[in-house]
């Protein structure tokens, strides 16, 4: 089960490994916590959907999540609470944390117990979602992540927990690679960042306890990045890195482990190179 802020978090953060394990056979299960209402709008004849016009992004993000799922395979999508419970609260300190459906705002063991009702229902053996941080600092990212912690909790209560909790990353090794690469283009994401100490974000290598090689899934993923049109502009650097390292770059997703036992890995820091590494699946709730 992977549990997301906004549509596109998904595809972004998880994409490769969500097709990977659906491709398999595995129930992939997504929540998302809001319909990214506060989000940018990178087309132009879409523009009158913003927060701030018609206030219909969100709906039309629906769509796009949609197509983004069936790109990938997944079929099994909810949003917690229902869609339109919770409002994207947009970046850190702004008027829109305030608003009455705030996901920031939303109260804790509220959302937590929804939560845990869809735990009930699919008992996934493994959950994924971002660190305390909410990998940036997004307000919505960081109430994701206490939403599931405080679900895998009361689940362990009820002695139907995960037996894994997993935090997407990136490795730091992966961020200097990006940051050379795109030293002196014009098109550098990285442009205004000296060193990679300074990112909001990235984990040293030897604190990665998961690799997933998806990059027979990448075409999956980028058409999963294409759906998510008003928020990823054909430009983007995701298509130029894309462009430049392939599946090698798409098609590989890390993760430090938050709860439950690093199984057998391999390479130089023993990274696992499945989710499920270590478990007894025929032991464990399907």
């Amino acid at each position: 089960m992977f549990v997301h802020a906004h549509p596109d978090d998904e595809t972004i953060a998880t994409g490769a490994t969500m097709a990977h394990y659906a491709a398999a056979g595995a129930l992939v299960t997504l929540v998302t916590c809001t319909a990214g209402e506060e989000g940018e709008i990178h087309v132009p004849s879409l523009a009158g959907l913003a927060a701030a016009e018609a206030d219909q992004l969100g709906g039309y993000r629906v769509s796009e999540l949609h197509a983004a799922c069936a790109a990938l395979g997944v079929t099994d999508h909810r949003f917690l609470g229902g869609a339109g419970r919770y409002r994207d609260s947009g970046m850190m300190g702004l008027d829109t944390n305030k608003h009455p459906r705030a996901f920031w705002g939303a109260d804790l063991e509220a959302a937590a117990g929804q939560l845990l009702e869809i735990i009930r229902e699919v008992r996934p053996q493994v959950v994924v979602t971002y660190d305390d941080n909410g990998f940036y600092g997004h307000p919505d990212h960081i109430q994701a992540h206490r939403v599931t912690m405080r679900a895998a909790e009361l689940a362990a209560d009820e002695g139907i927990a995960p037996a894994k909790i997993y935090w997407s990353t990136i490795p730091r090794s992966v961020m200097e690679a990006g940051m050379a690469h795109f030293a002196g283009s014009s098109d550098n994401p990285f442009a205004e960042i000296e060193h990679v100490d300074d990112l909001p974000f990235g984990t040293p290598d030897d604190e990665i306890a998961a690799e997933i090689d998806g990059t027979d899934h990448a075409d999956a993923k980028l058409a999963a990045v294409r759906a998510h049109a008003t928020q990823i502009p054909p430009t983007s650097w995701l298509f130029s890195i894309a462009g430049n390292f392939g599946g090698e770059f798409v098609g590989m997703e890390h993760y430090t482990l938050a709860v439950g036992r690093k199984g057998p890995g391999s390479g130089k820091y023993g990274w696992e190179t499945d989710l499920f590494a270590g478990l007894d699946l025929d032991g464990d709730a399907a």
